[in-house]
């Protein structure tokens, strides 16, 4: 018989506002006390320590716009935070401080999440939806200088970019985006070319969210239907759908593979996260504790695999903390 779905560990309350965005970070100074980032609609970037499960400090940089993304850059320390201001902002946290050092206005109006790549030390890509419509745009931090944009073909109607990957098959290779569109599509970018390589329509809806474990070559994506679509990248960097999953509930908000491969997690619409495994899409938990739809799920890279956790936030406030890893 199958074991009962755990409660969570704990529940962090106080953002006083839906919850869009989670990151965590377990690197640093203190590697026993993980670190996460909550990105919240009225506004505020709570940071949470996770030992004491309070706030440790609030940032205030997006006009009480909401923010729906949040990520840091090579440790605690540097934040960059994404909200409906159409900025994305980065933040210096060292030594206290809670600062904002730049940002980069996106004239974009989507809620499309900007993606993150490291390519050289201190040196960063980040692609994010652009000005028109349909187009993204690759640029390189701290620099901000413009790497590409990248445009559909003409008659394409692929519709607005709705959620983007930024990914490398290995170090010092070229690095290659994989963006979900509004009209079901998921494409393939070569960045050096700023043509598209591949397109699958996967959904017969905008594509929610996808993520994409670059180690197999292999994919998942949601959208607002009740299916998770799996497809693949051969060799000759084709993108072909390997299977679906029928759920029992429609919409899907946020998908994350965890950082070993071994399993995934969903937020979705029905207030509830779901736990596969990553190998065969095997069902593993239904995670229901908040009361409103789940907007963001995030893992933990804690250093001790029994240590770490993954949070979930949501439309009710709360941001639920689950310790899943034993259990799987």
């Amino acid at each position: 018989m199958a074991l009962p779905p755990p409660d969570p560990q704990f529940v962090l309350r106080g953002t006083s506002a839906a919850v869009h965005a989670l990151h965590f970070s377990c690197g640093g100074q203190e590697p026993d006390v993980p670190v996460l980032f909550s990105g919240s609609e009225n506004g505020f970037i709570h940071i949470w320590n996770l030992k004491t499960h309070r706030v440790d400090a609030a940032l205030d940089g997006h006009g009480r716009t909401s923010v729906y993304c949040v990520q840091t850059m090579g440790g605690k320390d540097r934040l960059l935070s994404q909200g409906r201001d159409q900025r994305i902002c980065m933040w210096d946290l060292a030594e206290g401080r809670t600062s904002v050092t730049d940002s980069v206005c996106t004239e974009n109006v989507g809620f499309c999440r900007c993606s993150l790549a490291k390519v050289a030390q201190g040196r960063w890509l980040m692609a994010m939806a652009a000005r028109a419509t349909e187009e993204v745009q690759v640029l390189e931090l701290p620099s901000k200088t413009s790497v590409c944009t990248l445009k559909p073909e003409v008659g394409a109607k692929l519709g607005m970019p709705m959620c983007l990957k930024l990914w490398q098959l290995s170090c010092g290779s070229q690095p290659l985006l994989l963006a979900g569109y509004e009209d079901g599509s998921v494409v393939l970018w070569n960045l050096s070319t700023g043509k598209a390589l591949s397109q699958l329509v996967c959904h017969q809806e905008p594509v929610m969210s996808l993520d994409f474990d670059s180690e197999k070559a292999k994919g998942i994506s949601g959208s607002s239907e009740k299916v998770l679509s799996i497809w693949s990248l051969n060799e000759q960097q084709n993108l072909q759908v390997c299977k679906t999953h029928k759920l029992v509930n429609a919409g899907i908000s946020d998908i994350t593979i965890r950082a070993d491969k071994k399993i995934l997690a969903t937020a979705g619409w029905d207030h509830r996260i779901r736990i596969f495994g990553w190998k065969k899409l095997k069902p593993l938990a239904v995670l229901d504790y908040h009361t409103a739809t789940v907007h963001c799920v995030s893992f933990s890279d804690h250093q001790n695999p029994s240590e770490r956790l993954l949070a979930a936030g949501s439309k009710d406030h709360r941001i639920s903390i689950w310790s899943i890893y034993t259990q799987t």
